[in-house]
Parts: C-alpha cells; sequence; structure tokens
C-alpha cells in the first residue's frame, strides 16, 4: 500500500502528472482505443516508455525526462524489440559499454512505436558481452535523448492495422549517453524491463477491450437496421447468438483487465492477471472483429464500413507487449507456483 501511494505521488506531485491509478488510465485507454486503438498505440507508447523511469528512474532522472512530457506536447519511445529479439528479450544485441563516466551504445531496434517523433528512447541494450552471463546481470537500461549524435531513425513501416501509429527501426552508432541516464542500477536492466510488463499488459488489454466493444456496438447496429427474409438480422438466431458471444467475450476480458489493474494498484503482484487479461483481451478483439465482419456480411470485407478496419488493427494486439503464446507460458508458471 506504501508503494503504491509513493508511485501516485511521484506521478502527481513531483513530476506534473494526473497520478491516476491503473485502473482508471485503463478505463480511458479502452474509450480511446474504442475510437481508434492505432491512436491508443500512439499514445501508449509514452506509458510504455515512462514506466521504466517512473519504477527505476533516479529524482533527477524523473524529473528531467517525466517533466518535460507534461509541460510540452511530446512523445517518447520504448526501445527494446530487435530484428532478431521479439519474445526473446534477452537474446538482445544491441551493445552497451562504459568509456570513462559514459556509455556508448551500438546496435539497432525494430517496431519502435513513435520511433519518428520521439523526444527520446527508453534503450536497453547488453552492458556485459559474456554470453554465460545471467539475463538478470547482463543488460543495463537507458534513457537516450532522440536528438543525440549517431541515433538515426529508419522509414516509417506500413503495416496491416493500427496506421495512426508510428513503427519505425532505429540505429544507435557509438551513441554517447551520461551515466546519470542510467534507469535503475548497471546491470540491471532485465529485471526493469521485465517489471514494466505487470504495468503496460494491463493498459494493452485494456485497448483490446476497446476493439472488442467497437465490434460489437457495430454489429449491433448494423443488425438492427439490415433485414433478410423481412426480418431485422438480430432476429435471426444464428445472428442473435454470435453477438451474444461477443458480449460475453468483452465483458469476461474486461474483468480479467480489471483484476489485473486492481491487484497492481493495491500493491499486489498482478503478472498472472495481467497475462490472462492481455491475452483473453487479444482473443476477444480478434474474435469479435471477425464475428462483426461475419455480421456485416459482404459490406463489411469493404473499406466503405467500419469493421474491416478493425480486423486489420485487432490482429496486432496477439503480437506485441508479448504473443498470446508467451501469455500462455506466463500464465502456465504462475499457475504452477501454486501447487509447489
Amino acid at each position: 500500500k506504501q508503494w503504491y501511494q509513493r508511485r501516485v505521488a511521484i506521478t502527481a506531485g513531483d513530476y506534473g502528472g494526473l497520478g491516476l491509478s491503473l485502473l482508471e488510465a485503463c478505463i480511458v485507454q479502452e474509450e480511446i482505443g474504442f475510437g481508434c486503438t492505432g491512436i491508443a498505440t500512439a499514445l501508449g507508447g509514452n506509458s510504455l516508455a515512462e514506466s521504466p523511469v517512473i519504477i527505476a528512474g533516479s529524482h533527477e532522472l524523473k524529473k528531467k525526462y517525466l517533466g518535460r512530457m507534461t509541460e510540452e506536447l511530446l512523445v517518447a519511445a520504448y526501445g527494446v524489440t530487435e530484428p532478431s529479439a521479439g519474445s526473446d528479450v534477452a537474446s538482445t544485441r544491441t551493445s552497451s559499454r562504459k568509456v570513462g563516466d559514459d556509455y556508448v551504445i551500438n546496435g539497432s531496434k525494430m517496431w519502435i512505436t513513435n520511433c519518428g517523433h520521439a523526444n527520446w528512447f527508453f534503450v536497453f541494450p547488453r552492458s556485459d558481452p559474456d554470453p554465460k552471463c545471467p539475463a538478470a546481470k547482463a543488460f543495463t537500461a537507458f534513457v537516450v535523448d532522440a536528438d543525440s549524435p549517431g541515433v538515426t531513425v529508419g522509414r516509417k513501416e506500413w503495416n496491416m492495422g493500427q496506421r495512426a501509429s508510428d513503427t519505425r527501426g532505429v540505429t544507435f552508432d557509438e551513441v554517447v549517453v551520461p551515466a546519470d541516464n542510467v534507469v535503475g542500477e548497471p546491470g540491471g536492466g532485465f529485471k526493469v524491463a521485465m517489471k514494466c510488463f505487470d504495468k503496460t499488459r494491463p493498459t494493452v488489454g485494456a485497448m483490446s477491450l476497446g476493439l472488442a466493444r467497437r465490434a460489437l456496438d457495430e454489429a449491433t447496429k448494423y443488425s438492427m437496421e439490415r433485414k433478410t427474409m423481412g426480418k431485422q438480422i438480430f432476429k435471426h438466431q444464428a445472428v442473435l447468438f454470435m453477438l451474444s458471444d461477443m458480449a460475453m467475450r468483452y465483458e469476461l476480458a474486461k474483468l480479467a483487465v480489471w483484476r489485473s489493474c486492481a491487484d497492481y494498484d493495491e500493491g499486489r503482484r498482478n503478472t498472472y492477471y495481467a497475462s490472462i487479461g492481455k491475452l483473453y483481451g487479444a482473443i476477444a478483439a480478434n474474435k469479435n472483429a471477425s464475428d462483426s465482419v461475419q455480421v456485416f456480411g459482404g459490406n463489411g470485407y469493404n473499406k466503405d464500413y467500419p469493421v474491416e478496419k478493425l480486423m486489420r488493427d485487432a490482429k496486432i494486439f496477439q503480437i506485441y507487449e508479448g504473443t498470446d503464446q508467451i501469455q500462455k507460458l506466463i500464465i502456465g508458471r504462475e499457475h504452477m507456483t501454486k501447487y509447489f
């Protein structure tokens, strides 16, 4: 409880934040996601980049980098994923080395949200070149200013969905970073990154809730307008059952996301429910989007109607912030700890 109160005080008082609980933040994210999950992802990218600084950054680092985010219209980016390191975060190849009082970073990151507009990056390179060094001691986390010499941003990637979100690669070529920009302890970056997931996965689950609810809303309204065989199509049992399934998926996913938020806000470890909420939210979003297209019939396959976009936008929820398969591994492992 004391940890939770301190976290709220940090984000609200010292650095200009609103001090929202995780549940309150997720309610906001769901509503934005209802409108467009691409916009929600772009806005959520700020939270993702800021979370490690909130969790492990020094007072000076928080004041410098969190403070500016509330004073100006700026965005930040979370630079962890690499071309060959996604779910397997420990296989990161980007490196950092100590040179005098500074660090020098080399390597590249990929699929980075807000990359083309970021004011600063949270970056996660390997600081111990020994391949036998355990992950918990092998990485150091940094805040890197986007205008630092040696930072090169790549082209905008044209993805299947969520095209309102700016996604790019970024390269770090002999980028000098002061020691004051280390997030947490040197060598402790992996732990910082892992702690963030308990906070960020519920927000991603909340975005998927917005899409799942939007798909249900569009399908319901269309079923009241469209008529076949002399009656509105929701009066056909086959369509009504699809709507009821969509409603159940949304409500059940919301319960899981909200449970993970409640645990986090009360200072309890929420890893188990964070993964359940993220996973089932992704399932609900994808299945609801697909069913919504089905309710629309041929119109649903056409860009003049809104649901084909929902179907394209939904897929990424099963990939970013930990794939469905990674979530199942976490859920299974957390479940088994109850028996040992």
